[in-house]
């Protein structure tokens, strides 16, 4: 018998071997028949015999079959019911050969083995054993095993074809337990992976659970669970559904869900809380005087907790208003959204009051208490508009050193508040627009010219640059302006500036008129102890004598140019001083000093009347006091310094007289 290069290509050395072995025994018996078994064989690389040697050198094999669970003969593999690779060795003689190391290898698409290297031992019948499973349930088609061992320097190898049939998995025995649980509690779902009715346990399947309670936050369950036995399970966890979920169970390897029914007793409320009032300061206006930065309604906001401090969902709130009639309530009841959170609204009415509206929850009464309710803060009802009688201007700084100085933009000169109210006495809403005006320098920022309040209050900057010199009621202001009695026209004083600062309902308007100094930086005229002739401030003033056992003192009011008090801070010393030493000077700084007349301040800068300036009061003693032989002249300077250190010096003398 003769073989093509073709088919010996197809085929390995070991069965070309064995086909020469078989033809020739069949040639020497005239034939041969038989029928093929589920399974294969093989054997090592050898060399034919000639012609005149009809002998053949026996080989090694391996030969490969398959069983079924049942220990039947099968080659047909699914995921229901996986196959054992037998791999049995045999040397040479035919017999058995223990302890060989052996491979199994097959398309890893279609199966899997069970130890993962693929490799087993032979026992003491030269077998070696290996499950096989299906790669995926979806698996299919037909594969070969391929066997192989080494014995001695030699490779044998055998091998085995099989089919593999997708494997068609169910989901049953879907339980709940216990189908019924309390708010929070917890139950445990499980089901079955069947196959051909029967658990499958060949390998894990994933298993999805799903519920209405669980994709609305008010559940956990996990989302996937793996088999175990053939069984998934989870445990549920009610987080406030309170009520039937449908439980769904599906697997990508089954084609059909289940699903089940869970009962959840709905949550216990504990408790109503207020939560917030808009507007924030909870004031709300009269009806009709409503406006920017002004309501007429409150919004009420409440929440329902239950016994495990959570939000209620879907629970009916019914609302009140205490005293009754006061206000206009919008919603008498509602139900709480899924935040546990309801709104009720309120509108004012014609008059001012103040009131509260209760939240209360319906139907929760037990033992002899009533039903759980809770009540809102105390909401206040004005008339939210501005009175002239409690409009309040002031500022921080009235005397500033701005004759000669500009105070630049950073850094005011000084600062003007203003404060408003109603005719209750409550701060006006946020957001009431108050504008000011001035004569001299500049108010306000770039922004605005004035300011908005809040809390019922606002601040403005000053600063000192031209115009400094005061025109006639120049600007036209409110304050200087109009019929009202309250309006007077401004202060043409050199070195007093006007301010006017007013705000409007869209009736009426209200102002406030203020006055500050811009104040000169050098000493001018200067009266000893009460003079109203001024001191010759170029030459040497010559003070009365006194005893050197006694104190000097004397005062001096300081003016500027325009017999306007000196800039707020600034510093009065007595310096250079000889034969006598600086007891104290009071004050010893120039104090903040508002327009004023001879009786009192004047802050609109109406009535000013004669000299402004500060006085200070100086006190100097002897050197050597009572024991002085002879007299002696003192001398020293008052030295005045202003904030921006602009110096004037005063010069001074007086005699010590001994007795």
């Amino acid at each position: 018998m003769h073989h093509t290069e073709e088919r010996a290509a197809r085929f390995p050395v070991g069965r070309l071997t064995m086909i020469a072995l078989v033809a020739a025994s069949l040639a020497a018996c005239g034939g041969g028949g038989g029928s093929p078994g589920v399974g294969g064989s093989g054997g090592s690389g050898g060399t034919p015999t000639s012609p005149s040697n009809p002998s053949t050198p026996a080989t090694a094999a391996v030969t490969v079959a398959f069983t079924n669970p049942a220990g039947q003969a099968s080659n047909t593999l699914s995921g229901a019911t996986p196959l054992t690779v037998r791999a049995t060795v045999l040397d040479p003689a035919g017999k058995p050969v223990p302890n060989t190391l052996v491979t199994f290898a097959t398309d890893a698409d279609l199966a899997v083995f069970s130890a993962t290297s693929g490799t087993a031992l032979t026992d003491a019948n030269g077998v070696a054993s290996m499950t096989m499973r299906t790669a995926s349930l979806a698996a299919s088609g037909a594969g070969k095993v391929t066997v192989s061992a080494t014995l001695g320097d030699a490779t044998v190898s055998g091998s085995a074809n099989y089919s593999v049939g997708a494997t068609a998995l169910a989901l049953g025995n879907l339980v709940v337990n216990p189908t019924s649980i309390t708010a929070y509690a917890t139950a445990e779902i499980s089901v079955d992976v069947l196959a051909g009715g029967a658990k499958y346990t060949a390998q894990p399947v994933n298993v999805n659970f799903s519920s209405a309670c669980v994709a609305t936050g008010k559940a956990t369950m996990a989302a996937v669970a793996t088999t175990v036995q053939g069984t998934a399970r989870v445990t549920y966890r009610d987080q406030g559904c309170g009520n039937n979920d449908a439980i769904t169970v599906s697997s990508d390897a089954a084609t059909t869900p289940l699903s089940s029914s869970l009962a959840i007793a709905p949550p216990t409320p504990a408790s109503v809380q207020f939560v917030s009032a808009l507007p924030a300061g909870q004031s709300i206006v009269i009806r009709g005087q409503g406006g920017v930065g002004r309501s007429e309604t409150a919004t009420l906001r409440y929440k329902v907790i239950d016994t495990f401090d959570r939000p209620l969902a879907g629970r009916q709130v019914s609302f009140s208003v205490q005293p009754a009639g006061v206000v206009t309530l919008n919603k008498a009841s509602d139900s709480t959204d899924q935040n546990g959170e309801v709104v009720t609204t309120v509108n004012s009415r014609d008059m001012p009051t103040s009131f509260r509206v209760v939240a209360t929850l319906p139907g929760t009464a037990s033992n002899g208490n009533p039903d759980i309710a809770t009540p809102s803060d105390t909401i206040v009802v004005s008339t939210g508009l501005t009175t002239q009688r409690a409009l309040s201007l002031s500022v921080t700084t009235p005397n500033i050193e701005g004759w000669n100085y500009d105070s630049g933009t950073t850094t005011p000169a000084t600062i003007f508040n203003i404060l408003l109210a109603d005719q209750f006495g409550n701060p006006v809403a946020d957001g009431t627009p108050v504008v000011f005006q001035t004569n001299m320098g500049a108010i306000g920022s770039s922004a605005r010219g004035g300011c908005v309040t809040e809390n019922g209050g606002c601040s403005v900057n000053f600063r000192t640059q031209n115009p400094r010199s005061p025109l006639p009621n120049t600007p036209v202001t409110p304050c200087n302006t109009g019929s009202d009695p309250r309006v007077s026209n401004d202060s043409t004083r050199p070195g007093v500036a006007t301010i006017c600062a007013s705000t409007t309902d869209g009736i009426t308007t209200q102002f406030q008129k203020g006055a500050i100094f811009f104040s000169d930086s050098a000493v001018r005229y200067v009266h000893l102890n009460g003079s109203s002739t001024p001191l010759n401030i170029g030459a040497t003033t010559t003070l009365s004598s006194v005893r050197a056992a006694d104190a000097k003192t004397f005062s001096l009011q300081l003016n500027d140019l325009n017999n306007n008090p000196l800039p707020a801070g600034t510093t009065v010393q007595m310096t250079s001083l000889n034969n006598a030493s600086a007891v104290d000077v009071m004050p010893a700084e120039v104090p903040k000093i508002f327009p004023h007349s001879s009786t009192g301040d004047d802050p609109t800068g109406n009535q000013i009347v004669g000299r402004q300036g500060s006085s200070h009061v100086f006190t100097l003693k002897s050197v050597t006091g009572a024991a002085c032989t002879a007299a002696a002249k003192a001398t020293f300077n008052v030295t005045v310094t202003t904030p921006n250190r602009f110096v004037t010096v005063i010069p001074f003398e007086f005699t010590f007289t001994c007795p």
